[in-house]
């Protein structure tokens, strides 16, 4: 499939996960904001599809991401960052979102394995409860897009 191929709807990402349901396959998904790209990014990723047939990527859009991290970032636009993430073996769909949380993809997908990064906790990961289990990545010490923002400034 073409790495384009790989940014998809909601409806699409549905209907995908309602085909991996019927074949038996396990659906992961996980999400964030993705801004600069980076070796903790690549290294959860793979973890995360290592824990199922498929990964979903929910991809904050660009006023989410605003709303989030201040009006600094992002630092790539939207187009940019699914197109990177898309480009990935690991990645198999990126649904791009532009609400502060991504429960809306969580409730319509239903993964059965969400997966977060380690500074989350089980209680506090959003949609948890639509899902079959949380999954928490631990994190690569010192790679964060924050550190790699202020060191490029």
């Amino acid at each position: 499939m073409r790495t384009a191929g790989k940014i998809i709807s909601l409806k699409k990402a549905v209907a995908l996960r309602k085909a991996l349901k019927k074949a038996g396959g396990k659906a992961v998904f996980t999400n964030g904001c993705f801004d600069l790209l980076h070796a903790g990014h690549v290294y959860s990723l793979e973890k995360a599809r290592s824990m199922g047939d498929f990964l979903f990527l929910g991809l904050n859009s660009d006023a989410s991401v605003r709303r989030l991290k201040g009006p600094s970032r992002p630092i790539n636009k939207v187009r940019d960052r699914a197109l990177v993430l898309a480009a990935l073996q690991a990645v198999d769909a990126v649904v791009v979102f532009g609400e502060d949380t991504p429960i809306k993809l969580i409730k319509a997908l239903r993964p059965d394995v969400l997966v977060k990064g380690a500074d989350y906790r089980n209680g506090t990961v959003v949609g948890a409860g639509f899902a079959g289990r949380v999954a928490l990545v631990p994190l690569l010490k010192g790679r964060s897009t924050t550190t790699l923002a202020s060191r490029l400034k």
